[in-house]
């Protein structure tokens, strides 16, 4: 009975309604904290995960050595490779594609990788217009890793202590 009572004097008083206006009274006059994107850049975390780069050793040739660790241990099943071997008795990839939509960022390639050929960078900003543009192909990822070796190697060197 009294349960019952309590029930209808809140429900009659609004109670839930003013604890919610309350709460936003409370952030109504505090200073707002608005970033202008494109001219203001919060701050990256250094664990940051983002666009993938295939690295290259210093005379030029691709790190990537088709053993298919990353593919393996990828659990959206993002990462397709096709090798061969060469002429020299290595083998190397003929095919390196990362599908960016089934991709989840979750690192486990980068982590996986006995050479350090695949890295995720901090890159955030990149967007897909047409249809087939979201698979990352062998040489659009050694582009990226050539484009931003300095930065990654930085990234690296960086992390060294805790790998």
């Amino acid at each position: 009975m009294f349960a019952r009572i309590k029930f209808y004097l809140k429900s009659f008083l609004f109670l839930e309604l003013l604890q919610g206006l309350g709460v936003t009274g409370r952030y109504f006059f505090r200073k707002k904290v608005t970033v202008q994107y494109p001219e203001q850049k919060t701050p990256i975390s250094p664990r940051f995960r983002g666009l993938h780069a295939l690295r290259r050793y210093a005379n030029g040739e691709e790190r990537c050595i088709a053993c298919k660790l990353c593919e393996a241990v990828c659990p959206a099943v993002a990462i397709t490779i096709e090798s061969e071997q060469r002429a020299d008795g290595t083998r190397r990839t003929t095919r390196y594609d990362i599908d960016l939509f089934k991709c989840i960022y979750c690192g486990f390639c980068e982590e996986a990788c006995p050479v350090d050929a695949i890295v995720e960078t901090n890159i955030f900003e990149y967007h897909f217009e047409n249809r087939g543009e979201n698979i990352m192909t062998k040489e659009m990822l050694l582009e990226f890793g050539d484009r931003y070796e300095e930065q990654l190697a930085a990234d690296r060197a960086a992390d060294a202590p805790y790998r």
